[in-house]
């Protein structure tokens, strides 16, 4: 009877009531088992493992192979969690091993969809794309809404990562209408939902996934489930950024990141990347070495925000070598690709490697076309631009960052926006058009400033750059020849030449164009 009660409970999202009713658990699997969803719920995740390893032992004893493959493919799902990826890998051998010789059913239904799951993780799309079809039948001969709902997700972003667009939201969107209408179980809502804002993220649909984000919030935050809520503001953290609110994205970020219940470790890490992807276009290099060095002692994993901070550093073999281990782990999936590539052309610009920034450039410019991504197409045209310009292809820069210009505005990503502008005064100067030069710098500078972003006020220069070195640097990116910048600050063009070289040390550069192109990466830091 207590476990029948613990039952109601939970499927009326009464986790309290649930926790007090399996307190004592015992040896009774089934209590056990409900002990350990009412912790998942509350987010007390070691206990929950706790309790749903000790129902599995129960089950076993029972052969009770039903029960065992349910519980199994929980503690995969709780290890993942906890960043166990070899011992959540044991736990779904041991649900197939359970669940081998079962007719079709929700269990093994479940299982099977975590295995495309894994096998869409590694890459093989077509076996995702089969065993999540496959779940999508029997959901519906089985007449479960949850199993169906998120069988569509599954094979929706299956769809996606293979080029097929149109198929794939069409899928997500039907996920996500059970989820609205409220059809689905607290656990299969919030997993659609995150399913198809990450989806929006991934193709650059800004706005949708604005749209769902706000809504989804809105949802989590009637629940006191302990995971959606963080998982929502990471994502609600990733749209502020977006849209200029720096401070309201880390605020939200750090919230995903420091609360108390917050056991989902990827998230968390998503929750400190953000966070430094805040602090490093705000100029706080130390802040952001710190935050992203935070995310990866939580998973290992390393961000390409870090490898831009190891550029402004100067570091810029360790930036390289960085980009080049984070694409050589991304070898199909060209999405994810796609956010390195923006970072490797400004790397390889600024070192002057030219060859190696046109493959990144054209590599992004294939899938931005691929996808119909406008945020990938935004910024392939900045890239390009980035890159003409630092082959002193003054026209065509122009002609590609005004492009460019145009999307970012369309987006409303400020950040961006400011960004590209620098770029194009830049571009206009090498034109000679000094006036449409002046003009895109003094708007940047104005968005700069409008981000909290201090543009001509940094108080330590990058790369270890001294005062003067970074004065040299500036007139150098605005275009002034060794007398010039001579005549400007009083100096002997020997003296302006001292300073030039040590300025290629530090940065790591070869030639005047990529110094002028380092120095506009860097611009809000150098302040021109």
């Amino acid at each position: 009877m207590t476990a029948q009660a613990a039952r109601e409970a939970l499927a009326r999202c009464a986790w309290d009531e649930a926790a007090g009713l399996t307190a004592a658990p015992g040896d009774d699997p089934d209590l056990l088992d409900a002990a350990g969803e009412a912790a998942w719920w509350l987010g007390r995740l070691d206990a929950c493992i706790e309790h749903r390893e000790a129902a599995y032992a129960r089950y076993e004893e029972r052969a009770d192979t039903l029960a065992m493959g349910r519980v199994a493919v929980r503690l995969w799902e709780h290890h993942l969690m906890k960043v166990r990826p070899s011992v959540a890998m044991a736990w779904l051998r041991r649900a197939r091993r359970a669940l081998d010789e079962v007719p079709p059913c929700v269990e093994l239904a479940n299982l099977v969809l975590r295995e495309g799951e894994m096998a869409h993780g590694a890459g093989d799309l077509a076996v995702a794309e089969r065993l999540s079809a496959d779940v999508l039948v029997m959901a519906r001969e089985l007449r479960s809404a949850d199993l169906e709902a998120e069988a569509l997700q599954a094979l929706g972003r299956v769809l996606l990562d293979s080029g097929r667009l149109a198929e794939g939201l069409a899928h997500l969107d039907e996920a996500m209408l059970s989820a609205v209408e409220g059809r689905l179980s607290a656990y299969s809502t919030g997993k659609v939902q995150c399913s198809m804002i990450s989806a929006c993220e991934q193709l650059g649909d800004v706005r949708r996934a604005a749209e769902w984000t706000d809504a989804t919030l809105r949802w989590s935050e009637r629940h006191p489930q302990a995971m959606w809520p963080g998982i929502c503001r990471v994502h609600h953290a990733t749209l502020l950024g977006l849209r200029g609110d720096l401070a309201g994205a880390e605020r939200e970020a750090r919230r995903a990141c420091e609360d108390p219940s917050a056991f989902h470790l990827p998230n968390v890490a998503a929750g400190w990347v953000e966070i430094g992807e805040v602090r490093r276009r705000l100029g706080d290099l130390a802040g952001a070495e710190d935050a992203f060095g935070r995310a990866e002692a939580l998973t290992g994993q390393q961000s390409a925000g870090l490898a831009l901070v190891r550029l402004a550093q100067g570091r810029v073999d360790a930036a390289r070598a960085l980009l080049g281990r984070l694409l050589a782990g991304e070898t199909w999936n060209a999405l994810s690709r796609a956010r390195l590539l923006p970072p490797q052309v400004q790397v390889c610009v600024a070192v002057g490697d030219l060859d190696a920034a046109e493959l990144a450039a054209a590599e992004l410019e294939r899938t931005a076309a691929d996808h119909a991504s406008p945020l990938l197409t935004a910024a392939a045209l900045s890239a390009r631009g980035r890159l003409q310009l630092a082959r002193e292809e003054g026209a065509a820069a122009c002609a590609t960052l005004q492009r460019a210009l145009q999307q970012w505005l369309a987006l409303d990503v400020p950040y961006e926006v400011a960004t590209t502008r620098l770029l194009l005064g830049q571009a206009c100067r090498c034109t000679g058009d000094e006036e449409a030069a002046v003009r895109s710098l003094a708007l940047a500078a104005e968005v700069f400033d409008r981000l909290g972003v201090v543009v001509g006020h940094a108080a330590r220069p990058p790369a270890g750059l001294t005062p003067r070195e970074a004065e040299v640097l500036g007139l150098v990116a605005r275009g002034s020849t060794n007398k010039q910048v001579a005549d400007v600050l009083y100096l002997s063009e020997r003296t302006v030449a001292r300073h030039l070289s040590s300025v290629f040390t530090k940065t790591g550069v070869q030639t005047r164009t990529a110094a002028a192109a380092w120095a506009f990466a860097h611009a809000a830091a150098l302040g021109i």
